[in-house]
């Protein structure tokens, strides 16, 4: 189970690269865009292995909860991948406008992460309702009881 603390980064390194970077849009400096561009790249990276540990640790419990939780899962990794790519191409976007010091390029590139870090918002509260609501990987929970109450899960036997 590496996805909860792994998540856990995914939400807050965004939102902490959007506030860094709305402190360089407010006052440009090369410092600041690089500290910026860094802050992008672990965000990047992190929601890179959020995405692929939630991968694992959902195959694992997609059976044990019920059909309502798996729709639930379905969409958490598919919304997961458009904020991956989202954060790839704004961190590519913010390296590419530090490097060659096109202030417009850094712009766009804060401008993506807000949405980015908007929707890691909401991925965790879709998250949360796995884990709180659904009992995805919680003891004594997702270990398959829930299916019981589920009349569909008897239909696709």
């Amino acid at each position: 189970m590496l996805h909860p603390p792994i998540a856990h980064f995914a939400i807050s390194l965004p939102i902490i690269s959007l506030i860094i970077g709305l402190a360089y849009l407010y006052k440009p400096s090369e410092l600041m865009s690089k500290i910026s561009t860094r802050f992008m790249l672990f965000a990047a990276i992190f929601i890179i292995a959020a995405y692929f540990s939630g991968k694992e640790d959902g195959s694992e419990v997609f059976s044990l909860i019920s059909s309502e939780g798996q729709e639930l899962l379905k969409t958490h990794k598919d919304f997961a991948l458009y904020l991956l790519i989202g954060m790839v191409l704004a961190t590519a976007l913010k390296m590419f406008g530090c490097i060659k010091s096109i202030f417009k390029a850094e712009v766009a590139a804060v401008v993506l992460v807000a949405l980015v870090a908007g929707g890691v918002l909401y991925q965790g509260k879709m998250g949360g309702e796995l884990t709180f609501t659904y009992g995805a990987h919680v003891k004594d929970h997702s270990d398959g009881m829930d299916c019981l109450d589920d009349p569909e899960f008897f239909l696709d036997e």
